[in-house]
């Protein structure tokens, strides 16, 4: 998939990855091909503009990682979250597709005892609490990554995975300008599994259809800041057989939607840039994902959905999580239509005031 239509703009193809994402100061923008070494977005001059000394870019990055897996009996969203060196949290989110019903296990300790790894080439996301436990150990040189998690709480009961990861297609590396000098930074992976998922008592062990997500995020949002994001993994009938595929969808707040941005369609072997996509809530239980280029009209239906919401003066986020099927197609770049009907969806819904 080396020739690109005329709506893919030449900054959404792979361009070889620099190793430092800031440079005198100056982040570099664009579409990369490879995990980056130096992740050094504190080095960035002024990211929130104005005034703003330098001492504040550490209290408004936003960092995390997250590995999301989906198996023929559930889909499950973990992720080690820094938020602005304020405050770290380790979420565990399962939905199981029998009861379309969600359990989900959050922890949450001061930012300093929340480590995000730095890159992705030889390091590890941890945090750890009396009741739970995640580390993601990233070797994204080899194509390869491991999580493993337990916790426990109350409603939920107990909970435990580990989840070797094998690399299918190339990776989405991305850095999007949200202003002049104001990053986000995003690598998306699409894996196959080996491992399995144990919830109070009962074990789910991969197969073939086994497959992971991994997503690693470093940004300075602003401070009133909002997307939407859907993705969808596993496998579907492609010419006939059953192959790997993997979307994501997002709209935030990138200036120029054309140029920056993360949609990706990931096939066997290979990947491809997928237009600026618009999101519709129909109702509180259906989403409609679409292009301008009629390269995407997916629908999102939603079972069931997990909300966080925080409000504490000058700190609002409102966030929800959900989980269901889509139907619909998306096109790659040589026209090629794929039918995702009953594929897994998942979700985000995310506004802040931070």
């Amino acid at each position: 998939m080396d020739k690109y239509p005329s709506y893919i703009s030449e900054k959404r193809r792979p361009a070889p990855t620099p190793h430092d994402l800031v440079v005198n100061g100056q982040a570099i923008f664009g579409t990369f091909d490879e995990p980056i070494p130096n992740m050094n977005l504190l080095d960035s001059i002024r990211p929130a503009g104005g005034l703003v000394p330098h001492f504040m870019n550490r209290l408004r990055l936003t960092t995390w990682e997250a590995f999301e897996i989906n198996m023929d009996e559930g889909s499950l969203v973990s992720a080690v979250y820094n938020l602005n060196s304020l405050i770290g949290f380790s979420v565990f989110v399962w939905f199981d597709k029998a009861t379309k019903k969600i359990s989900n296990w959050v922890n949450f300790v001061p930012a300093s005892k929340c480590d995000v790894a730095p890159n992705l080439i030889n390091s590890t996301t941890k945090l750890s609490t009396g009741k739970s436990f995640l580390q993601i150990d990233n070797t994204f040189q080899d194509g390869t990554c491991h999580a493993r998690g337990n916790a426990a709480n109350r409603k939920s009961g107990e909970f435990s995975y580990d989840m070797k990861a094998t690399r299918l297609s190339p990776p989405s590396v991305v850095n999007i300008p949200f202003g002049p000098n104001k990053s986000l930074y995003s690598e998306k992976d699409f894996f196959s599994g080996e491992g399995f998922v144990k919830i109070n008592g009962k074990t789910y062990k991969s197969n073939k259809n086994t497959v992971c997500i991994v997503d690693d995020h470093k940004g300075y949002y602003p401070f009133h800041a909002h997307y939407d994001w859907l993705t969808t993994m596993g496998r579907c009938k492609i010419g006939g057989k059953e192959k790997y595929l993997a979307i994501n969808f997002t709209r935030n707040q990138s200036i120029n939607q054309d140029e920056y941005n993360e949609n990706i369609l990931w096939l066997e072997g290979v990947s491809a840039p997928i237009p600026p996509v618009n999101f519709r809530h129909i109702d509180r239980m259906t989403w409609h994902v679409t292009d301008d280029y009629g390269t995407v009209d997916v629908i999102f239906h939603i079972d069931d959905i997990f909300p966080m919401m925080v409000h504490l003066g000058l700190v609002d986020i409102s966030y929800i999580l959900p989980f269901g099927t889509i139907s619909g197609f998306v096109k790659d770049i040589k026209g090629k239509k794929y039918v995702v009907d009953g594929m897994t969806g998942i979700g985000e819904d995310k506004t802040t005031r931070l």
